[in-house]
């Protein structure tokens, strides 16, 4: 398993190798800007960037995963000792630059790129595919609401979902430009899409600028926001511990199943609201007319002819459709 940390700004687009990520994380850093934290499982790109630091709240979010490879840029002297201490595969070029290049047809920063497959052979120990508490199903759950777009705002920065009907996925946009990709046309695409609000503090670290990097507590609980097939549900995420993984259930505590494919996880701080539209029930069908035909007159012959007149056909009217209460359009769900 690979984790590569890659930048979210408009310089970064169009970003190499994520639509083959299994789950993408967006995490605020300084300034209220984010970064991208995905996750390598099912298919590991060649071509995986651009790669940027490290930040504290990696090494709690990355913890349930076990042992992963890890790839970043760099880190901020301060924070050596906690990267050194983490569990993850550290395979960042402060352990060898084999496997990173500079594509100079884009500008510095933004140019640093990770080829996948060497990262994974430089960290032989790094742990496989395992729970981490997702559960997913083809079948969508009862109980959601009408959600064909969110949206996350931070100061500099905002992610955006848009449902597609035909591709029973969400179009992602960043900082207001769609999320191109480098390996396909139809750009980035998220089959289940989380708001996970966590309690967010300044941290001890700083960049040179001096701007705060801020920490998401990633374990511990609170709610959520689970997007799928057109629909969302108000959710709760649990995690008891670093080790464990993160779970997702109802407010019923049965367990929220994603779609399969790939996951978007925003990590939210509580503090602050997505906003999802149209948050409203599912508009249900009235039930259509049936008519029953009437039988046809029927005749009998005597000495002197009488007629039976056929009784009149009937119709059976539906009933009206009952009121489908509604919340305010555009609400902030939470």
């Amino acid at each position: 398993m690979l984790v590569v940390k890659i930048d979210n700004t408009r310089n970064a687009q169009p970003h190499a190798g994520l639509s083959k990520a299994d789950v993408v994380y967006i995490e605020e850093v300084e300034y209220g800007m984010t970064r991208i934290a995905a996750v390598f499982s099912s298919e590991i790109p060649d071509r995986i960037g651009p790669v940027r630091s490290a930040r504290i709240t990696d090494i709690d979010l990355l913890a349930q995963y076990r042992r992963p490879a890890f790839s970043y840029s760099g880190a901020q002297r301060k924070m050596f000792p906690v990267l050194d201490a983490a569990p993850f595969q550290d395979v960042s070029p402060r352990r060898g630059d084999a496997g990173y290049s500079r594509d100079y047809s884009r500008r510095a920063p933004y140019n640093y790129f990770i080829d996948g497959t060497v990262a994974i052979e430089r960290a032989p120990k790094a742990s496989a595919a395992r729970d981490i508490g997702f559960t997913f199903s083809d079948e969508v759950p009862d109980g959601g609401r009408v959600a064909t777009s969110a949206r996350a705002d931070w100061p500099y920065s905002s992610v955006d979902f848009t449902f597609r009907p035909k591709k029973g996925t969400y179009a992602v946009e960043l900082n207001g430009e769609k999320a191109a990709a480098e390996e396909n046309k139809s750009a980035q695409q998220a089959s289940t899409v989380v708001i996970q609000y966590v309690k967010q503090e300044p941290s001890r670290f700083f960049d040179k600028g001096g701007g705060n990097t801020p920490h998401a507590e990633t374990i511990g609980s609170g709610k959520a926001l689970v997007l799928r097939d057109g629909l969302g549900w108000k959710a709760r995420w649990e995690r008891p511990s670093a080790k464990k993984g993160t779970t997702f259930t109802t407010r019923d505590g049965e367990p929220l199943p994603f779609k399969p494919g790939q996951v978007w996880v925003v990590l939210l701080d509580r503090d602050r609201k997505a906003i999802v539209k149209p948050w409203t029930w599912p508009a249900t069908p009235a039930p259509t007319a049936t008519s029953t035909a009437a039988p046809t007159a029927t005749s009998t012959a005597a000495p002197t002819a009488t007629s039976t007149a056929a009784p009149t056909g009937t119709t059976t009217m539906a009933p009206p459709s009952s009121a489908v209460p509604s919340s305010t359009a555009g609400s902030s769900a939470d």
